[in-house]
């Protein structure tokens, strides 16, 4: 099973999940023509895509999901909430936060985040006995949250922000307030605190995702991560906004 973030910030989100012959894109949230450029730059095409999964209707997460379907007749997985919030898609199937299914050679489990939208979830991948967690636009870490993601093979997890920096950082103070809460987004502390939760004793490498640009940096994310890491054998990789990361192995 090998990840690829296309792009990760809050300026659009998409990432890829391959296993075999089935590659499964993750939010859409770029326009389409820089969607079908990111797959390019890592080597695949849009008629590659057996299906797309949206986590929830905010605009960097889904802003090219109707015209990239539509274009490439690709269908697409969402909850009904997610699916009541945005405009009508023509191959949109109705996924539960709380069952399973199975896209061609992956199994995908997504489960319920506490954010800001109309029925948000994110999902772990599993494929060849091997375990995939990805999280991303929580305000906070629930113990299902925990129970999701312990015990996996790769973690690909949100570092929005630097709490000090927002506070300090040009928001206005509504903005910061819904960013820091219990429904925005999780700050390097508190993905920090989570990973000294989770059984990561399997955890062949991390990836940080959407980092925000204005309150964060790679340098902040490893300052703090760096002590919960001492004494692990994976590395941490970082995503950013304007450019593909390289494929992450998972075996």
């Amino acid at each position: 099973m090998r990840f690829v973030s296309l792009a990760s910030g809050s300026r659009g989100n998409a990432s890829l999940v391959e296993s075999g012959s089935t590659l499964l894109m993750i939010d859409c949230g770029l326009p389409c023509k820089v969607l079908e450029e990111r797959l390019k730059a890592v080597d695949r095409q849009p008629r590659d895509v057996t299906a797309i999964l949206i986590t929830h209707e905010h605009t960097d997460h889904a802003q090219g999901v109707a015209t990239f379907s539509k274009r490439h007749n690709t269908p697409v997985w969402m909850t009904p909430g997610t699916a009541s919030a945005m405009p009508a898609i023509a191959r949109v199937r109705e996924l539960s936060c709380h069952r399973p299914l199975t896209i061609g050679s992956i199994d995908v489990q997504p489960y319920p985040v506490p954010h800001d939208a109309r029925e948000p979830c994110q999902f772990t991948f599993a494929a060849g006995g091997l375990r995939l967690g990805m999280l991303t636009d929580a305000g906070c870490v629930t113990p299902h949250i925990v129970e999701r993601l312990t015990a996996c093979d790769a973690l690909a997890l949100e570092c929005n922000h630097d709490y000090e920096s927002l506070q300090r950082g040009p928001y206005p103070e509504s903005l910061k307030a819904r960013v820091a809460s219990r429904y925005g987004h999780l700050n390097n502390h508190q993905t920090t605190e989570l990973l000294a939760r989770l059984d990561s004793t399997r955890v062949q490498w991390l990836l940080g995702l959407h980092l925000s640009e204005r309150n964060n940096s790679p340098e902040r994310v490893r300052a703090t991560l760096g002590p919960a890491l001492e004494n692990v054998r994976y590395p941490l990789h970082l995503a950013t906004q304007d450019a593909p990361t390289e494929w992450l192995t998972v075996e």
